[in-house]
């Protein structure tokens, strides 16, 4: 059989993977040996670098990696062929990340536009936007933030007060949101807001890409209790992006964003659980470094935290094989499971570090040329980063009692909760 480059876009993964004897392993091994090979030099150091709570850690330099993925063909992987994609199975996606965590690669800055916005637009979007957006996410040259959180509604997207009017040939968009995570390194939004008038909920809503760099939009970091500001306010007063840059028609935006979300919390999980793990072995590491293993309550915590994660990595498997009885009911397992899976580990890391968590950790001029938003913040231990962090984890993107609530009434039929 003639030797290929596994990595080069011309390969459609899917396709070679049909016609090729023991495809996956030939596969896992084309993708450890590039992360072997590449891994090297300045990328050395960026070795378990970034990721919610670090993003501030050598962002530039991680989208340089990203970049350089891009350049060998390894972003977009489960994209169709013919929108710059590979064509990837299932098993080689998760072959990739699982390679991908072993390497200790550093956590990629492209998450919202390759693993959310770019399959909403495959599925809903048109020709020319495809066209115009998905090969910048595909080569890393555009990055997206997600307008949907705002003060006033928080988990309920459907209570968004942003609206946006239709004037010639631009919506002009007013309003604020909120938890908008790397807006200030984005160049571009995907903003759910109300273009009909006195319409509630539900009804009268839009998904419109709106550049970050247009008169009349304003970000503000939020400083987290992490001492880091990866999370943003967006403020829109009168600001403009085309009529063309709505995705699906008008009074749409709620079936658009559910389809969002149904990407954010099924492939997308795949890359996130990357983390996951690379966090539990360093815990699983520590402890056995400093006795806590011996300690029979932290070992059987620890060996909760590992099933866990193998049920996380099931869960997901079964959701992108289609193997589900209801979208949205396994879109809202997925976010109850990773969500208080990682705040239980941050708990558990306090209790495995023990009292070096609770020195209070100095202010640093280390990595200060790296930090996204406030030189001046103070640098935490990894352990400390993961307590601290993952107390938003049961909150953001969709809180518990929102995804209980989805899973009550549209899975099991249940009364609506009463509204005040």
């Amino acid at each position: 059989m003639t030797t290929i480059n596994l990595a080069d876009r011309g390969v459609d993964l899917g396709e070679w993977a049909a016609r090729t004897p023991n495809a996956d392993a030939v596969f896992e091994q084309a993708v450890r040996d590039w992360l072997t090979a590449n891994l090297i030099g300045d990328f050395a150091n960026l070795r378990g670098r970034g990721g919610p709570g670090s993003e501030h850690e050598f962002f530039a330099e991680r989208l340089e990696w990203d970049r350089h993925l891009a350049a060998a063909g390894w972003t977009c992987l489960g994209w169709p062929v013919e929108h710059g994609g590979r064509g990837a199975t299932i098993a080689q996606r998760i072959i990739f990340h699982r390679e991908y965590a072993r390497a200790g690669a550093p956590a990629r800055v492209n998450h919202l536009g390759e693993e959310l916005l770019g399959p909403t637009l495959i599925e809903y979007g048109t020709p020319e936007q495809q066209k115009r957006f998905l090969p910048h996410i595909v080569d890393v040259t555009e990055l997206w933030a997600q307008g949907y959180s705002e003060p006033g509604a928080g988990s309920d997207l459907a209570g968004v007060a942003t609206s946006a009017a239709l004037d010639g040939d631009h919506w002009v968009i007013n309003g604020q949101k909120i938890w908008t995570s790397l807006a200030h390194l984005s160049q571009w939004c995907f903003v759910i807001a109300r273009t009909e008038k006195q319409s509630a909920r539900h009804q009268g809503l839009s998904f419109l890409l709106v550049p970050l760099d247009a008169d009349g939009v304003t970000i503000r970091p939020i400083q987290q209790i992490t001492g880091t500001s990866e999370f943003n306010e967006v403020f829109f007063d009168d600001a403009r992006t085309d009529a063309d840059l709505i995705v699906g028609a008008p009074g749409d935006g709620w079936k658009v964003a559910m389809g969002l979300l149904q990407f954010e919390r099924g492939v997308s999980t795949l890359g996130q659980q990357v983390g996951f793990r690379r966090e539990l072995d360093d815990l699983i590491a520590l402890a056995t470094t400093n006795g806590t293993v011996d300690d029979p309550e932290i070992a059987s915590r620890l060996r909760r935290a590992k099933v866990g994660l193998s049920v996380m990595e099931a869960n997901a498997r079964r959701t992108l094989a289609g193997d589900i009885v209801s979208e949205a009911g396994a879109a809202s397992v997925t976010k109850l499971l990773w969500a208080n899976w990682h705040r239980d580990l941050g708990e558990l890391a306090a209790a495995v570090a023990g009292a070096p968590m609770l020195i209070g950790p100095a202010a640093t001029t280390e990595g200060r040329a790296n930090d996204i938003a406030d030189p001046e913040h103070v640098e935490l231990d990894e352990w400390q980063r993961l307590l601290l962090f993952t107390r938003a984890d049961t909150i953001y993107g969709g809180s518990n009692e929102v995804q209980r609530n989805i899973i009550a009434e549209r899975v099991l039929g249940l009364p609506r909760e009463a509204r005040q």
